[in-house]
């Protein structure tokens, strides 16, 4: 199973058909990858935690609303996926033996729109079993690579693991639809794009020294779910850019595989 790095950009995202990764996301199943995986895992920026923690449900995951002042349409949105018990187990125990300390068990949460908005969009059927793995903020991004490492075994047990996060992410200085492509952001993201398909991983984890890393990213909620995700493709991953749009001349799309050659 290969990883993913999935650019969520805003929550407009569910509704506005104008919006090209909108696009992008509904040709998953026919373009990125054709075989459904036994249950999905997502590394969300809107889930962030003092300690790991996974969402433990047995039943079918609650939608969060975790956004305001959007059009009411979207808070009737539904996507009720299966929790996925018996995954949030697994995760729990790679996570505490790869040494990252007791994991916590959440069993009152459900999907933020991090998780639910591009899998609606992935999986619009909702019945393939999902479960949620927090970031922790005010560790690294080495940090949270190494936690994707001990998440590999998940891609032999037909898990799909989706870091989902944005390739840039700086909500003070987004702009209208129809402007251009603000130089920093795109600076960044193309600091971004080289360094992943030259293998450069010890740069990634240092993003804050990169061209406009600090202001792409302020705080890092929504670039460490990428960490997650190339981590848990291994040392030797490749990465492969599968999306690449704009919108509000500041918050890219860029999505991207991760293939290991381990």
């Amino acid at each position: 199973m290969d990883t993913f790095f999935v650019s969520h950009g805003s929550p407009m995202l569910s509704i506005d058909e104008s919006i090209p990764a909108r696009h992008f996301l509904q040709s998953w199943r026919s373009e990125v990858m054709q075989a459904n995986p036994r249950a999905i895992l997502v590394v969300s920026g809107h889930w962030e935690t003092d300690v790991p923690t996974v969402n433990v449900t047995s039943g079918a995951n609650d939608t969060i609303y975790d956004f305001y002042g959007f059009p009411r349409s979207m808070y009737k949105l539904k996507y009720p996926a299966p929790g996925a018990p018996d995954l949030a187990k697994r995760v729990k125990d790679l996570v505490e033996q790869a040494g990252f300390g007791p994991v916590k068990a959440d069993k009152s949460r459900g999907l933020d729109h991090g998780a639910w908005v591009p899998l609606m969009l992935m999986y619009p059927e909702a019945n393939i079993p999902v479960c949620q793995l927090s970031i922790q903020t005010h560790k690294g991004a080495a940090y949270h690579y190494n936690m994707g490492k001990a998440l590999a075994p998940l891609r032999e047990e037909g898990v799909l693991i989706i870091g989902s996060g944005s390739a840039t992410h700086n909500l003070r200085s987004i702009g209208p639809d129809s402007g251009p492509i603000s130089k920093w952001a795109l600076e960044f993201d193309t600091w971004l794009k080289e360094s992943l398909l030259n293998g450069r991983h010890d740069d990634l984890n240092n993003y804050e020294k990169a061209p406009s890393g600090k202001m792409a990213h302020p705080w890092p909620d929504h670039f460490f779910p990428l960490h997650v995700a190339l981590g848990a493709a291994g040392e030797k991953a490749k990465a492969e850019q599968i999306h690449d749009s704009w919108t509000n001349c500041t918050i890219s799309y860029a999505s991207y595989r991760f293939t290991t050659s381990d």
